[in-house]
């Protein structure tokens, strides 16, 4: 007869194998909940894509929603989005219904300045939230104005503000500066050059000081001269036309200063 010592081992290896049972079974069902019961092989790569694709566009889509929400509490300037039809590569859902997008081809429309998709018929639905990506703006000129500042977050357009920046750090309104930066040009031309500019604007400044009887001042020659005389070879009809109100100044300071600039 087996003592109780041998009785209560085997009642507890008994109770270690039925735990090992149990646990084996929960095991199994989880695997099997989660389809993973395929032998000691990895599930390929392309099994979880779809599931990856839909998540991020799920997220993607509650981040713009929650954007939306916050930029509601500061009222901006509108911006309608810029849709196009697009053919997507790969699964694609609409960042609007969160709905996938049918088709092998020009399945729904991408926004050309911020990348929003969504179906055709989910365009009209969207708010004008167009928020510009510089990823996706790729020129400055023949830009619509809206796009370019949103996409840089500026006032207005940078290459404004260089332009202008440039014109007036050289547009000098001190007229000792202005005479100076004359001088400085001046020494740049060659003898034989610089000789008959300076007879040729004597000439004409003696002519001013009959403008009484002639009604010829410094101006009224400049507009005679200028043309004549600062005209650069080979330019141009157009370019030539639009520097002939600088040419008139130009001829119009040397007429005037003459006495101090040779």
């Amino acid at each position: 007869m087996p003592s109780r010592e041998s009785y209560e081992v085997h009642k507890e290896e008994k109770s270690l194998v039925q735990k090992a049972k149990r646990e084996a079974n929960q095991e199994d069902i989880l695997a099997a909940a989660l389809v993973m019961r395929m032998g000691p092989q990895k599930p390929p790569a392309t099994f979880w894509q779809p599931l990856k694709l839909f998540a991020y566009s799920q997220l993607t889509s509650l981040v713009r929603r929650a954007t939306l929400k916050e930029s509601e509490r500061t009222p901006k300037s509108e911006k309608v989005h810029n849709f196009k039809v697009h053919t997507f590569r790969g699964p694609h859902w609409c960042e609007h219904c969160a709905s996938f997008m049918w088709g092998l081809m020009a399945q729904g429309v991408k926004c050309a300045d911020c990348g929003l998709n969504v179906h055709k018929q989910c365009s009209s639905l969207v708010p004008n939230d167009c928020k510009p990506d510089l990823r996706h703006i790729r020129k400055v000129y023949s830009c619509d104005l809206t796009t370019l500042v949103k996409a840089h977050n500026t006032a207005r357009p940078m290459v404004v503000d260089m332009c202008i920046r440039e014109i007036e750090s050289r547009e000098l309104t001190d007229p000792e500066k202005k005479l100076e930066a004359f001088r400085e040009a001046l020494a740049l031309l060659p003898p034989s050059h610089s000789e008959t500019l300076k007879y040729l604007m004597a000439h004409l400044k003696r002519v001013t000081q009959n403008e009484k009887f002639n009604l010829m001042n410094a101006e009224n020659l400049a507009i005679v001269f200028g043309p004549t005389l600062m005209r650069a070879p080979n330019l141009d009809a157009i370019t030539a036309l639009n520097d002939i109100r600088y040419q008139r100044q130009v001829v119009e300071v040397l007429i005037k200063n003459e006495d101090t600039l040779f």
